[in-house]
């Protein structure tokens, strides 16, 4: 890593880098051209490589489908450029809640698929048939499950996170707002480089490309990660470790110049990941079924797994597996840009997925057969998009578009009760889904400092459920009878409306202001859990949120700049986990249903300050409050296990489920020694409180925590390589991502990981 300016060592900068306990994260303007728009090649300065006492870097961003300064964007906008990715210890899609305010990504109940919430508004489901609230793309492309979703974040150039409802200028439309992720692009001149990283608990990473012209208008980018060993676990009975991983991905793309006004990219890509799963931990004191009492766990490292011969041949895998992940994914797209003449950009994104997903788990955290899972899913998914719109030159500019996707999964699931309940369980079913929309946004300049936006969507969707099980694992129903209750078919379709109003003003050359209105809809679904019960067929109806918002984004002086935005939203038919009591089984089984209203407010401000030369400082605070403003009739959960039948509590006046403070930021230095260029990081993030899961009581909820990651890099002044130490989680604090109730007697907890340290080395040509 090449740092352009020579600053002189100064005692007091280095001193709060050294101490300092925390990091300040990128501002909500920071983001850059979306490469897959227009062939822009312009790159935003790298973190640290701004001249710190100059003019603030200006980025160029498309966010809103055109070429404009970020600043000059009346949204609520974080950025994280690749490089910014490794220092803040960000290597998967989960690490991105520490590095951005309001935003949490969490493991669902312990499995790796990721579940977003912003701003409070999310869904939190273990199984893989329900689509987010939070829209996730790759390069214009959406995935709308969240396993879609997993994996390593690798040749990245940068990470965007836009908060609030999307649908007028984005694909698919969402609640709580879009994760766009944004790959390096092909190259018009030779380069290639490599990262390999060596840190605790014997784990390696590799990361490469090469990249440059093919032929005359064609270049070509192939780029690779692998991820090996890291270990943190151990069992509490035996010592055995656990959580060695084994990952690979690999992209190739192609750009091709059809034409002075056709541009062609091509991208495919493969990964696998064969690693050892993350086990629980007991937060509570374990009671089986016979009377034996397992302490709680001491240190988040601990816990333990177990797997019944009968149930390893039922799913498929050897006697003595650990939990484990066997998945592979392959994506293909193909985006065309045609510029018609004019100011007019027609754009096609066609892609396709693939994923199959095999998963066993141990939810129980012993080593009895209380609530171990097998999960065999295979996912297909087809989108195409179309949008046409002008050059963003013009007093009126306008983009519009439509799209199709088309979205099959076959999931089944095995659960092993037998030491708890007596029975092994078996959940199958093949679901289907289409979806069209079709969406529009203008905006027009009423005179050279106020501007105003509408936009508009209407969404189609048909979902279907074929040839649904759930009973015992030989094939009977939980009654004993040979009848299957669940109908062949089922179906249903949603139609929802979405919008947006917004004024923009330009109170002076540094100061934008912005108020909007804007409306995300979320379709319906099912449950797909193992109930057993018909009323699991029941279709949960749309969520949707009115959403209120005023912001500014101000450059106070040539080196501080502060941004900002204050919400109010109004949320109808909220999609909550709640549970209904089995009869079958006894105990509570999840379901959702919609809770009629609730509001959240709070808001967001963000900091980039460059007080001296060479010294740069980041940060970021997220606070939101919310709760059930309505009449909500839900099962209390410890009041029902006791009773042996539903006892339902009034949550209205509750609190949502979500942390209300998010704090963040870095502290980043630059020295000139000479011949070589050293560069010092600490960046810190804070997470609050909060009930996990509110129907279940106050023992579910998540305690506090902070984490602080440190690196120092060394680099020759325009050389080839780099090499560095850096620390994770640097003051070891122990701390948990979910907490949850599966069984009586079984309280679990997915901790986060303990603190490695590491060496990271580069070289690029």
């Amino acid at each position: 890593m090449s740092i352009p300016f020579k600053p002189q060592p100064k005692p007091l900068a280095l001193a709060i880098v050294l101490a300092s306990t925390g990091v300040f994260m990128a501002p909500a303007d920071a983001q850059t051209p979306s490469q897959s728009q227009e062939q822009i090649e312009s790159r935003p300065a790298q973190p640290g490589a701004a001249l710190p006492g100059a003019a603030l870097p200006k980025v160029v961003v498309t966010a809103q489908r055109r070429q404009e300064a970020a600043q000059n964007i009346g949204a609520a906008i974080s950025v994280i450029e690749g490089d910014a990715l490794k220092e803040k210890g960000v290597s998967t899609v989960n690490d991105l809640q520490h590095a951005t305010p309001s935003l949490e990504v969490e493991p669902a109940f312990g499995s790796g698929q990721p579940q977003f919430r912003l701003r409070g508004i999310g869904f939190i489901d273990y199984t893989s048939n329900n689509s987010s609230s939070v829209g996730v793309n790759v390069d214009d492309v959406a995935f709308a499950l969240p396993i879609q979703t997993q994996g390593l974040l690798f040749d990245i150039d940068r990470v965007e996170v836009l908060r609030g409802p999307q649908g007028t200028l984005y694909g698919r439309n969402t609640t709580g707002g879009t994760v766009n992720f944004i790959t390096n692009r092909p190259t018009r001149e030779l380069e290639a480089g490599i990262t390999a990283d060596y840190g605790s608990y014997n784990a390696w990473t590799t990361e490469g490309y090469v990249s440059g012209p093919l032929t005359d208008g064609l270049r070509g980018r192939l780029s690779f990660i692998t991820d090996q060993g890291g270990a943190w676990q151990e069992n509490r009975v035996t010592g055995q470790s656990l959580g060695d991983k084994d990952k690979l991905a690999v992209r190739g793309q192609l750009e091709w110049d059809a034409s002075e006004d056709v541009d062609v990219r091509l991208a495919l890509q493969h990964a696998y990941d064969k690693s050892e799963g993350q086990g629980l931990r007991l937060f509570e004191d374990y009671r089986s079924a016979s009377g034996q009492v397992i302490g709680a766990d001491r240190s988040h490292r601990d816990t333990g797994w177990s797997l019944r011969p009968e149930f390893a041949a039922a799913a498929g895998v050897s006697g003595g597996a650990k939990p484990h992940v066997d998945n592979t994914n392959d994506t293909a797209s193909l985006t065309v840009n045609w510029r018609l003449g004019g100011d007019l950009l027609l754009t096609s994104i066609s892609a396709y997925n693939e994923l199959r997903r095999r998963e066993l788990g141990d939810w129980d955290a012993t080593a009895n057969a209380d609530s171990d899972e097998y999960f065999d899913d295979r996912v297909t998914s087809f989108t195409q998009e179309l949008r046409l719109g002008s050059d963003g030159k013009q007093r009126l500019n306008w983009v519009s578009g439509v799209y199709y996707s088309q979205d099959r999964l076959n999931e089944k699931f095995n659960s092993d009760f037998t030491d708890r309940l007596g029975f092994m369980t078996r959940t199958s079913y093949v679901q289907k889904v289409k979806t069209i929309g079709a969406f529009g946004q203008v905006d027009y300049a009423f005179t050279d400092r106020l501007k105003g936006i509408v936009g508009l969507r209407q969404e189609h969707e048909k979902r279907g459920l074929d040839d649904y099980f759930s009973g015992f694992i030989d094939g009977t129903q939980f009654d004993g009878s040979n009848v299957n209750p669940f109908p062949s078919h089922t179906s249903f379709s949603n139609s929802g409306t979405s919008g947006k109003l917004a004024l923009e003003y330009q109170l002076s050359p540094a100061t934008l202001l912005y108020a909007s209105f804007s409306r995300g809809y979320k379709s319906g679904g099912y449950t797909a859990h193992n109930s057993g019960n018909v009323l699991a067929l029941d279709a949960f109806d749309p969520e949707s949120v009115n959403a209120f918002e005023v912001g500014f984004k101000s450059d106070l002086t040539d080196s501080l700049r502060l941004n900002g935005a204050l919400f109010y939203y109004g949320y109808h038919d909220q999609q909550v986990l709640s549970t209904v009591w089995s009869q079958q089984s006894s105990s509570l089984v999840g379901t959702f249903v919609n809770a009629p209203r609730s509001r959240i407010f709070g808001g967001e401000l963000e900091v980039l300050w460059q007080p001296v030369r060479g010294l740069e400082i980041q940060q970021y605070l997220g606070y939101k409050e919310g709760k059930y403003t309505d009449d909500f009739l839900a099962v209390d959960g410890p009041a029902t296990v006791a009773a042996g039948g539903e006892v339902y509590d009034n949550y209205k006046g509750e609190e949502l489920s979500f942390p209300k403070l998010s704090y963040g930021g870095s502290i980043a230095y630059s020295w000139d020694l000479g011949e070589f260029d050293l560069r010092a990081e600490t960046n810190y993030s804070y997470r609050d409180e909060y009930k996990q899961l509110l129907l279940l009581g106050p023992n579910y909820t998540l305690d506090p925590y902070w984490l602080v990651n440190a690196s120092v890099t060394l680099s020759p002044r325009n050389g080839p390589w780099s090499a560095g130490v850096w620390a994770r989680n640097l003051l070891d604090k122990e701390y948990d991502l979910t907490r949850n109730f599966f069984l009586p007697g079984t309280s679990v907890a997915a901790g986060g990981e303990p603190r490695s340290v590491g060496l990271r080395v580069s070289y690029t040509y």
